[in-house]
């Protein structure tokens, strides 16, 4: 039986990670529609690796509070992302960059932030805030890329 006050913390743990799986696949996308000789290419598989340890470092954290971490970015993360892939087709670097500054800020950044405000425990906001700090590096380096 998990406590109580864990229940809060896994919940929004899991939608995180969630999160964070919808980032993958972006950049999943992302790095598909970028020419390989694009500079662009192996930066963002980078920061998609960052995105994939920071999955892992919050699966890590939910089986340490006894949680079970989700798998994927969910049935309205999945929904959300075809919805973006039937709508909006990057077409060169300067529209993919703005896609990814986009994602990082407003599902990365911002929707982190609102969903953990008073709902953690503090190695969990701890860690959080790690992974907060390498979105915000993503975002500089994306947007110094896009002027």
């Amino acid at each position: 039986m998990i406590p109580i006050e864990h229940q809060h913390v896994l919940k929004t743990l899991n939608k995180l990670l969630q999160g964070q799986y919808m980032g993958v696949h972006s950049y999943e996308q992302f790095i598909k529609n970028l020419d390989d000789s694009s500079p662009l290419r192996n930066r963002f598989i980078t920061i998609q690796k960052d995105l994939k340890h920071h999955a892992a470092l919050l699966s890590e954290r939910i089986q340490q509070l006894h949680g079970t971490p989700a798998t994927s970015e969910g049935v309205i993360g999945k929904i959300e992302r075809n919805i973006s892939q039937l709508l909006d087709h990057p077409k060169d670097e300067k529209d993919i960059l703005k896609h990814a500054i986009k994602g990082e800020n407003l599902y990365g950044i911002k929707m982190t932030e609102k969903l953990v405000r008073d709902e953690l425990d503090s190695e969990s906001l701890n860690l959080v805030h790690e992974i907060l700090d390498k979105q915000r590096d993503h975002v500089d380096y994306l947007k110094s890329e896009l002027h």
